[in-house]
């Protein structure tokens, strides 16, 4: 049981990042200052949950979330959960830097210089660091070509991080599958797509990412079909080729609608959601 700890979540007002603050806000004594670009929306948690708005693209916003952190807890951060994130999907067939710097920012820049500035808050006292990285860290898909090569980065840096941490900061990592939140929406323009299958509900991963926590689990795969479903495309090519078109598919219609709405064929039906 996670007990009587000084907890960060970040991406805590919907998702995933609601579904792990839910699992611990319940446990005995923590305190949870729950982090996202909107505050506002987390709301009858009680006192021991402290709600903070900060924008953790920017080096600005993580040096406020630890200056807010350092303020309110009695100690150290004992448990930082790194999840705030967002996706793009499209056909990635564009000139544009800033848009893709900005998706690099919040996945990517922020995950690895927070673990720099939570290394040198502990001082050497104990802390662990639980970054949620995605499916799409071990297995890209077609209309997620940025997306996925932020989580391969923060792939790659864990890895290589886990040869110089010193012994007092441990370090999980979450792969969830698509998860039923308003995420795809978000990263599709505001326009309804279908996410990749399997697909899975935020509460399921939570629940399984605290329990992996728990057991002080380095990797954890909150789907239980993930793993072997990857042995199963390594070992026969045809099934991911399989999967693969499903997905190309997918985004040739959703590339045809973008193209009818410009054109003023259909309705601009636009849900209005932005990165957050």
């Amino acid at each position: 049981m996670i007990s009587h700890q000084n907890i960060v979540v970040t991406g805590a007002s919907s998702g995933i990042g609601k579904s792990i603050m839910d699992q611990l806000v319940g446990q005995e004594g923590n305190r949870i200052l729950a982090v996202c670009r909107r505050a506002y929306r987390i709301t009858g948690y009680g006192d021991n949950v402290i709600p903070f708005s900060a924008d953790l693209s920017t080096r600005e916003g993580v040096d406020a979330l630890f200056a807010k952190a350092e303020e309110v807890f009695d100690g150290p951060i004992d448990l930082y959960f790194c999840n705030a994130g967002a996706p793009y999907y499209e056909r990635f067939d564009y000139e544009d830097w800033d848009r893709i710097a900005k998706l690099f920012d919040l996945n990517t820049v922020s995950h690895i210089y927070t673990y720099s500035k939570y290394l040198h808050h502990l001082n050497g006292r104990k802390g662990r660091l639980v970054y949620t990285i995605s499916a799409m860290g071990e297995m890209a898909l077609p209309g997620y070509a940025l997306y996925a090569a932020t989580k391969f980065a923060m792939k790659g840096f864990q890895q290589a991080i886990r040869d110089e941490t010193p012994e007092n900061l441990s370090i999980s990592c979450v792969y969830p599958v698509s998860t039923k939140t308003n995420f795809f929406n978000v990263g599709s323009g505001g326009r309804k797509i279908q996410p990749p299958f399997p697909v899975q509900m935020p509460e399921t991963v939570g629940k399984a990412v605290v329990k992996g926590v728990e057991k002080l689990k380095e990797h954890i795969y909150p789907c239980a079909v993930f793993l072997p479903s990857k042995y199963l495309m390594k070992v026969v090519p045809p099934v991911k080729a399989m999967y693969v078109k499903a997905q190309q598919s997918k985004l040739h219609r959703f590339v045809k609608r973008l193209k009818a709405e410009e054109a003023g064929l259909i309705e601009d039906i636009k849900l209005k959601h932005t990165i957050k």
